[in-house]
């Protein structure tokens, strides 16, 4: 394919910390490789209306600590049509835009697989405190999020005991229950209530605080993935059922802000400067991806074709270790 020389970067869907750090990797690294980097704003609703502007090396300095996004993300309906699809590529060939890098979740890199198939070539890297994007290992912004939901439990947890209550915690998760999963074992949750598992209220969440109150227990936390159930319901049947006073905390979208951890600043940065080498090398139209312990690249078609399931031995482990 034709030389690379211009490329347009955006941030899709909802924010990630580390998302500002890949942003500064693909500017950074495309600059260093003589090619000229624009910064898209609110995402495919900037490439359609060309609100996009050169980016340098200084203009993405003291952003790698920052939440959130610099280039901002908005909902953009007008690009789930063929029409919108149009306007955004006559928009990028009005900046000379060769290529666009998407960085966001399995519906930003629909998105971008759009654009590849009506002739824009694209690269995406995965941006969602989901983690629920099946060609990777993981997503920019999991490990942030998960830190941030661990210092909520462990601040519940203070409470539930010296009132021995049990602390109902809803977490991020409408289709995929990653984030609670792998809080409840690292919180000690008695029980956890995930999207992927059928929704039974005795089995799940009564049983096991009933064993252990048996046992001497006095407090409890029950994580809920969002899209699983409703805290404040089940919050209420565990008083009904078990006598338990029981509270609901719906920590809702404080998860997605803050500062970024180490790894998701050090994943950003390697997944930014992957998209880059790839376009550099004629490689478009792919996902960069972590594989065990390397940053690798998918075809974006297959990218979307996998799907991502939780262990069935982590389930297994919480309610081991739970007792």
């Amino acid at each position: 394919m034709p030389e690379i020389k211009t490329i347009g970067v955006l941030t899709s869907g909802g924010d990630a910390p580390g998302m500002n750090a890949a942003i500064r990797a693909v500017v950074r690294t495309g600059v260093y490789h003589g090619l000229k980097v624009y910064g898209i704003r609110k995402g495919f609703n900037g490439l359609i209306n060309g609100d996009m502007t050169e980016m340098n090396l200084r203009s993405v300095s003291d952003i790698i600590h920052r939440g959130g996004t610099i280039l901002q993300t908005v909902r953009c309906p007008e690009f789930k049509t063929e029409e919108g699809i149009r306007k955004a590529i006559a928009m990028a060939r009005v900046f000379d835009l060769d290529a666009v890098v998407v960085i966001g979740g399995d519906g930003s890199f629909r998105g971008a697989k759009e654009l590849a198939e009506m002739g824009l070539p694209v690269i995406g890297i995965p941006g969602t405190i989901d983690n629920d994007i099946g060609c990777t290992d993981y997503s920019i912004g999991f490990d942030t999020a998960l830190n941030t939901v661990q210092d909520a439990i462990d601040k519940i947890r203070d409470t539930a005991y010296s009132h021995e209550r049990c602390s109902v915690l809803e977490v991020m998760g409408r289709h995929a229950g990653f984030i609670a999963i792998n809080v409840a074992v690292s919180g000690g949750a008695e029980a956890v209530v995930l999207p992927e598992e059928k929704f039974d209220l005795d089995k799940i969440v009564i049983k096991p605080i009933i064993e252990g109150r048996n046992r001497g227990k006095k407090h409890y936390v029950v994580v809920v993935a969002e899209g699983a159930g409703d805290a404040v319901e089940i919050a209420q049947a565990i008083e009904e059922k078990t006598g338990v006073e029981a509270r609901a905390t719906i920590l809702g979208h404080i998860q997605r802000g803050g500062s970024p951890t180490v790894q998701d600043r050090v994943m950003a940065s390697f997944m930014g400067a992957k998209a880059v080498e790839l376009l550099k090398q004629g490689l478009v139209n792919r996902v960069t991806a972590l594989k065990g312990n390397q940053v690798v690249d998918v075809e974006i078609g297959k990218a979307l074709e996998t799907v991502k399931t939780i262990d069935p031995y982590l389930i297994e482990l919480n309610k081991i270790l739970s007792l």
